[in-house]
């Protein structure tokens, strides 16, 4: 009897020390993944969302950053941004995603806001036929102001907000599609921010787009050269981008 309580009691400690010595080694393990994290490059990538007042572009940034939904609406004055860090494609990235104002007096926020763009979303409400025709005029804004360098590859994506509102639904997804085709092809999705449908998918999508942007942009300068030959002449070698 005495031999068996001894044996349980060392099969218990030694449960006990394995069980610490697991979460030991996995908080080194989480501690030390999050020390490669830091040491990474973090890319920050530059984002507006531009769309007709009242089609769910504050609802859609709050939803994808901070997981929160409110059926209160408030009008965004002028704009304001959120910042997101996540991983895409084994990237650290963090996302600087510009909330604009949708009414017109509003609509022409300036250069220095469009300015360093790596990405547009353009949002529409399903449920308002009259917010999806805004799309091209809300496009031609952006190039107008942001002036890429670019402009006919520069990357937007399509957002149709509001799919939750099956009985409502104004905007049919061919037409929608249709027009993503004309418009090289731009990317179109289709969410809820206020059922949190499709939204990491979007921006996971955006984040892509921007990233692509941000290193076709990056550029690495070279100086001129100078080669001294045997006769004291020099040679000079043009530097170019890569």
């Amino acid at each position: 009897m005495y031999i068996h309580e001894v044996s349980s009691k060392v099969s218990q400690h030694s449960d006990v020390y394995c069980l610490i010595e697991l979460r030991n080694i996995t908080t080194k393990e989480e501690n030390h993944k999050k020390k490669i994290m830091s040491n990474k490059k973090r890319t920050i990538l530059k984002v507006i969302i531009l769309g007709d007042s009242g089609v769910g572009k504050t609802s859609l940034m709050n939803q994808y950053v901070n997981k929160k939904f409110t059926n209160q609406y408030k009008a965004t004055i002028g704009a304001d941004f959120l910042t997101k860090e996540t991983i895409v494609d084994n990237e650290n990235l963090t996302m600087q995603i510009w909330d604009t104002a949708g009414q017109e007096r509003f609509q022409s926020l300036g250069v220095a806001f469009y300015r360093g763009a790596d990405c547009c979303v353009l949002v529409f409400d399903l449920t308002n036929y009259k917010t999806y025709e805004s799309l091209e005029s809300w496009k031609d804004e952006f190039l107008i102001q942001a002036s890429p360098k670019d402009p006919d590859n520069f990357p937007f994506v399509i957002i149709g907000n509001k799919v939750d509102e099956t009985n409502k639904r104004k905007v049919q997804s061919l037409k929608v599609l249709q027009w993503c085709k004309s418009n090289n092809n731009i990317p179109y999705f289709e969410t809820s921010a206020k059922n949190a449908i499709n939204v990491d998918q979007a921006f996971d999508e955006i984040a892509r787009k921007a990233m692509k942007q941000e290193h076709q942009e990056e550029q690495i300068y070279l100086p001129e050269t100078f080669a001294l030959n045997n006769q004291g002449d020099h040679k000079i070698y043009k530097s170019r981008c890569c």
